[in-house]
């Protein structure tokens, strides 16, 4: 499933298999750079397995030797004008909250780059993983342009000094830094890529799929909330949780000693 097209290909690919759909970003030859007809899609393909019940979670990477490096430069240069400007942040932070607002778990598997919007696509993704050779980085204050929407969600994942380091240098990371300062959970050998995302999705995939959706609402609803906040609107999701007839057969099968059978509900 494709929505939009360059030169004849999809500019995002959709296969599906065992509930779990991979979606990869198809823009090789400008490193997946994120035009607005690739933001597009993306955000289509996304609200899409939103509503699929046959989908569980969400694997994004990228083709060819990169993850992503941003932004579609060329695309901007070319359209040098305060509306196109606005039109890209806002397809882009649409894009984004898509990805928050999506039931369904979101894993990032990054091989090459992953440079300004493409590390803040990283940092978006509800779980990521890397090759070990894999860089990241927010490069924006070397071409004069700070990387300010690429850090809502890099400053929402790792401390603010490691957060500042990034911006105001614009220096690369290695995976192995990346793993360190949070911003991705696993850095695997080349070799391993593949299977590691495949581990971590099959191993969500058999999970209640509405345990997953209300757990991933929560976990972002009560980031902004101050701490008692936090604990009254998580104590009324565990009451609303409790009630739900998923959890009922979790707890019974847990303590008969035996797999359960969700039922979505």
């Amino acid at each position: 499933m494709a929505l939009a097209k360059e030169n004849s290909e999809p500019l995002v690919i959709r296969n599906d298999e065992n509930g779990i759909s991979n979606l990869i970003l198809n823009r090789p030859k400008s490193y997946n750079a994120l035009s607005i007809g690739c933001m597009e899609a993306l955000t289509n393909e996304i609200r899409a397995i939103s509503e699929d019940p046959s989908v569980k979670v969400i694997v994004l990477s990228g083709s060819g030797k990169g993850f992503c490096a941003g932004h579609d430069l060329k695309e901007m240069r070319a359209n040098p004008g305060r509306e196109f400007y606005e039109k890209t942040f806002q397809v882009c932070a649409e894009m984004m909250m898509s990805i928050i607002n999506c039931p369904k778990p979101v894993i990032a598997k990054v091989h090459g780059i992953a440079t300004a919007a493409g590390c803040q696509l990283v940092a978006t993704c509800d779980l990521a993983v890397a090759e070990e050779s894999a860089r990241f980085a927010t490069p924006g204050v070397n071409i004069g342009l700070f990387c300010s929407t690429p850090m809502v969600a890099l400053s929402r994942n790792v401390t603010r000094k490691h957060a500042m380091e990034m911006l105001l240098t614009g220096d690369f990371i290695s995976a192995e830094r990346a793993f360190e300062i949070g911003l991705i959970n696993r850095a695997v050998p080349q070799a391993e890529l593949d299977n590691s995302a495949l581990e971590f999705a099959n191993k969500i995939a058999s999970k209640s799929p509405l345990t997953l959706k209300i757990g991933k609402n929560a976990f972002y609803e009560q980031l902004d909330k101050d701490l008692t906040n936090a604990y009254g609107y998580c104590s009324k999701v565990m009451v609303d949780n409790m009630m739900a007839r998923d959890a009922e057969e979790g707890i019974d099968a847990f303590l008969e000693k035996r797999d359960p059978i969700w039922q979505g509900k």
